[in-house]
């Protein structure tokens, strides 16, 4: 019997070490500010038009633009 509680309770100290992991590396600050002058980079800057507008007519897209994995 003490060692089922032995393990139930290092099941829990483990579960509640794990937690203080998880929150501790999810709070953590950024490390470098980020430069207000240039915005980040998107799929549209790399696309190099808008993004489509869901009631916009189809346009002529084609298969081309995915690239075939090699």
């Amino acid at each position: 019997m003490l060692s089922t509680f032995l393990v139930i309770g290092a099941v829990l100290v483990g579960l509640l070490l794990l937690l203080v992991v998880i929150v501790t590396l999810s709070a953590r600050p950024a490390t470098r500010a980020q430069a207000a002058a240039v915005p980040p980079r998107t799929w549209v800057n790399d696309a190099g038009r808008a993004h489509p507008d869901a009631w916009s007519p189809m346009t002529s897209t084609t298969t081309n633009e995915m690239r075939a994995i090699s």
